[in-house]
C-alpha cells in the first residue's frame, strides 16, 4: 500500500489525481490537503484542511500520515497577480516547498513537485530538462526557486513541468483557456487572442497520470509533461473551436504588446519529450487527440 498526501487537493490537478489514484484503494491510501473545505465531490479519502505556508502545521500533519509521496500540485499560478503579491507568491511557491522537503528528508518521502515552462525566457521553444532557465516574471522566478530548492536537496524528487493545464473538475475555483474559449464561443461571444505566443497545452488527465506513473516507478529526476506540438495560443483556440464545432470567425488575433499585461510572458515555450517519453515511458499525445478525449467526458 502507497501513502499518498497529496497537497493542493481542491484544485484542478489536485482534484483529476485524486479520482485517478481512488479508482485503485488497494494500492493508494490517498490523504488530501487543501484551504477551506473539500471540493472534491468525494469522501473516499482522508481530508485535512490546511494552509501548507504554516509550517508547524504542515510538518505536524504529514509527522502523523508518515506518508511514502508527496505531491505538491498546490501553487499560485495567476502570472499577473504573482507580480502584484510577491510576498504571498513567495510563501506558497518557494518557502511552502522548503517546510515540504524538510519534512521529506526526514521521513525518507519522495516529493513529486509540479514546475512550469515560465522557468524559460521562451527565446528558443522546444526546451529539454537541461536547458539553462531565466525566467521573465515573478512567477516564473518563484517556481525556478522551488525547483531549486529541491535540487539542492539530499532528497527523492521528482519535478514534472507543464504547460497551459486544462480540464474540468468537480467544483473548480478557477477557468482555463479550453473552458473559456468554449464557453465564450457558445454565447456568440467575439474574442481576441495572442498570435505571437506559443505552447504546448497539458491536458490535466494526462498530467494525473504521469504523476502516477512517477509514483509507480519511482522516477527521480525532472521531466516535462505538455502535448506534443507547438501551437500558436491563436491556433490552440481555433482548434477548440473545431473540436466543439463552435465558430472559428469569433476568434481574432491580437499581438502581446496590445495587453499591457503586468508580467512579461515568454514568446515561445514548448518541451522535447524525448526524456519523458523514453525514461518514464510515458506517451504523449497532440492536443486535438487529447480536446477530443476532454471533450467525450464533457458529453
Amino acid at each position: 500500500m502507497k501513502k499518498v498526501i497529496i497537497t493542493g487537493s481542491n484544485g484542478l490537478l489536485g482534484q483529476s489525481l485524486l479520482n485517478l489514484l481512488l479508482k485503485n484503494k488497494d494500492v493508494y491510501d490517498v490523504y488530501g490537503f487543501s484551504k477551506g473545505k473539500n471540493r472534491s465531490g468525494r469522501e473516499d479519502f482522508k481530508y485535512s484542511s490546511i494552509d501548507i505556508t504554516n509550517k508547524i502545521l504542515l510538518t505536524d500533519a504529514i509527522l502523523k500520515i508518515k506518508p511514502d509521496f508527496i505531491v505538491n500540485t498546490a501553487a499560485m499560478t495567476n502570472v499577473d497577480a504573482c507580480e502584484d503579491a510577491k510576498e504571498t507568491c513567495n510563501e506558497l511557491n518557494v518557502l511552502a516547498v522548503e517546510s515540504l522537503k524538510d519534512v521529506s528528508k526526514k521521513l525518507k518521502i519522495h516529493l513529486i513537485h509540479i514546475s512550469t515552462d515560465f522557468i524559460f525566457d521562451g527565446k528558443k521553444g522546444y526546451y529539454k530538462e537541461s536547458d539553462i532557465p531565466n525566467p521573465l516574471s515573478y512567477y516564473g522566478e518563484s517556481k525556478l526557486k522551488s525547483e531549486q530548492v529541491l535540487l539542492n536537496s539530499e532528497i527523492d524528487f521528482t519535478i514534472l513541468r507543464t504547460i497551459l493545464v486544462y480540464g474540468k473538475v468537480f467544483d473548480m475555483s478557477r477557468s482555463n483557456i479550453v473552458l473559456w474559449v468554449k464557453e465564450m464561443l457558445e454565447n456568440n461571444k467575439e474574442i481576441t487572442i495572442v498570435d505571437d505566443q506559443y505552447r504546448m497545452p497539458t491536458y490535466v488527465e494526462e498530467l494525473a497520470l504521469a504523476c502516477k506513473v512517477v509514483i509507480d516507478k519511482k522516477a527521480k529526476g525532472i521531466f516535462n509533461i505538455s502535448s506534443d506540438k507547438l501551437l500558436s495560443v491563436f491556433e490552440i483556440a481555433q482548434e477548440i473551436a473545431e473540436v466543439f464545432n463552435l465558430s472559428k470567425d469569433l476568434i481574432k488575433p491580437i499581438s502581446t504588446k496590445t495587453l499591457n499585461q503586468k508580467a512579461l510572458r515568454p514568446a515561445k515555450t514548448g518541451f522535447d519529450l524525448t526524456k519523458t517519453n523514453k525514461e518514464l515511458g510515458f506517451k504523449t499525445n497532440s492536443f486535438k487527440v487529447d480536446l477530443q478525449k476532454f471533450k467525450e467526458t464533457l458529453s
